[in-house]
This record gives C-alpha cells, sequence and structure tokens, in this order.
C-alpha cells in the first residue's frame, strides 16, 4: 500500500507454543497475545540502502481478550526512542530517492481512530495487510527461495495446511504482469480495505468492490473511471495518511481505466 513513499517492515511476534491457523484466502486467525509490528522508513539515499535509514513511526496491532487494539509511536530525531502518540502528527520528511532526486514531504501519522477507519470488516478492527493472499510470494531467507506460507509451517508459527489453496496476487509495479491484473492489484491494495460491502461504512455506502477476486462488472470499475482517475489524481483518495499523489500508482490507474479496454 502506498504511504507517502515510505518503505515498510512488517514483524509478527507469537506467543511461544501457540500458533497462526490457515483459514482461508484473508486474515489467518491470530491466538491471543499476538502483536504486528508496521514500521514505517525512508532510507537516506535509497540507491545505497548502506547509508541508513529514517524510522518515522511504528504502528502496533496488539490481540488481547480476542480483540484487536492499536498504537502509534513516533520516533525521535535522534532514533533511539519512539513515544506513544494519541493525537495525528504533521513530520517533515526529506530523503533521495532512487533516481536521485532529493524529495521532501510533510509525512502525516493518523491517530487510532483514523487508523480504525480502514482497519475494519463488518465494524470489527482487523488487520489488513497479513492476509494468506499477500504472503503468499517465494522470498529468499538464508540465502535459499522458499514460499512465504512454507517458511512459517517449518518453523511452527503456522500449524500446517496446503499453501497450494491459497490464491495470489500481482505484484502492481511488475511491467511484466498483465495490465489488467495490476490495475485490479491497484485497487485492491490501496483501496479495497475501505471500497468493499463489508468496509467502513461511509465508503461501502458508495457501492464499489475493489477486492481482486471481485469480477469487475461487480466493481463499479466500469461506471466510474474518470471519477476513479480523479479522486486519486487530486489526493483525495487514499482518503487518510497520504500527504502526495502517488504518481506512479496513477499513472498505472490511468494506463488501466482510461487507456486500456477492460475486459
Amino acid at each position: 500500500m502506498f504511504s507517502n513513499y515510505a518503505e515498510k517492515q512488517r514483524l509478527v511476534k507469537v506467543p511461544a507454543g501457540e500458533q497462526i491457523i490457515y483459514n482461508g484466502n484473508g486474515i489467518p486467525t491470530f491466538p491471543e497475545g499476538s502483536i504486528l509490528a508496521e514500521i514505517f522508513f525512508y532510507c537516506n539515499d535509497a540507491r545505497d540502502v548502506s547509508l541508513g535509514k529514517k524510522v518515522i513511526e511504528t504502528r502496533l496491532f496488539i490481540k488481547a481478550d480476542g480483540l484487536w487494539n492499536v498504537a502509534t509511536y513516533v520516533w525521535n530525531d535522534t532514533q533511539t526512542d519512539a513515544v506513544l502518540v494519541l493525537d495525528g502528527l504533521n513530520k517533515s520528511v526529506s530523503w533521495i530517492n532512487k533516481l536521485g532526486n532529493n524529495r521532501s514531504i510533510m509525512y502525516y501519522i493518523p491517530n487510532p481512530n483514523e487508523c480504525v477507519s480502514c482497519h475494519q470488516t463488518n465494524k470489527q478492527v482487523l488487520p489488513l495487510g497479513p492476509s494468506m493472499r499477500n504472503l503468499n510470494i517465494d522470498v529468499t531467507i538464508n540465502n535459499q527461495a522458499i514460499n512465504q506460507l512454507q517458511y512459517p509451517q517449518s518453523i511452527e508459527i503456522i500449524h500446517p495446511f496446503d499453501e497450494s489453496q491459497v490464491s495470489q496476487i500481482v505484484d502492481y509495479y511488475d511491467t511484466n504482469a498483465p495490465l489488467s491484473a495490476r490495475g485490479r492489484a491497484y485497487l485492491d491494495m490501496n483501496c479495497a480495505h475501505c471500497h468493499n460491502p463489508s468496509g467502513w461504512s461511509r465508503p461501502a455506502r458508495e457501492g464499489y468492490d475493489f477486492r481482486y477476486e471481485t469480477a469487475v462488472n461487480d466493481t463499479k470499475i466500469l461506471n466510474d473511471k474518470e471519477k476513479i482517475k480523479e479522486v486519486i489524481q487530486s489526493g483525495e483518495m487514499t482518503y487518510l495518511g497520504i500527504t502526495v499523489v502517488d504518481q506512479e500508482g496513477l499513472d498505472l490507474i490511468v494506463a488501466y481505466i482510461i487507456v486500456y479496454k477492460i475486459i
């Protein structure tokens, strides 16, 4: 998901002796006491990661008494500590991107209520990212390629299951993938958490369903191609936590819904 060009590291803690349980393509069942961490950072110079990074915030999801609690910690300028922040916060960030361009933006850190607005399904607070489908990719661990769903089974963090049952989604940055799949993947990753029938009630009422598996005729993309382009182009969407337009994402969406003949 686009987040003002920040990079992310995601961590999962499962209590000793407990396991994550597969229950389909979506979010698995995490045991009590699980902690999910999402760390947002910028490389000082994205062309050379050895030059260090600036960590901006760490968002936590903590499961207790069957419910997910959220917390956001903001790192200080010396990168030695992070403090809990209960109100939204703006933070100036500068870095050099992969093209060697100096970038500077005002980064917005949402408050917990804003986080919960998007992180909900059927009015229950839930994580968004660690779905089985999103995790179903090959990664390199100890110089060996392995499916990201196989590895946690091998170390007994996930209860054994047949990962061939899990669907996959393309990387929308992969220009070798079909444009139709890339466009749908972008809308799924950046928009579908709210724009689906079970999402946050306000956008859900608009009738869109940008989930990857939804048939295109049922998404409402064909009805509102210009509107979808305009809300991304204006920065109106993504609604929370974004202060700059995702230009690469916008170019992809324009190519997909305006130029490409959607089928």
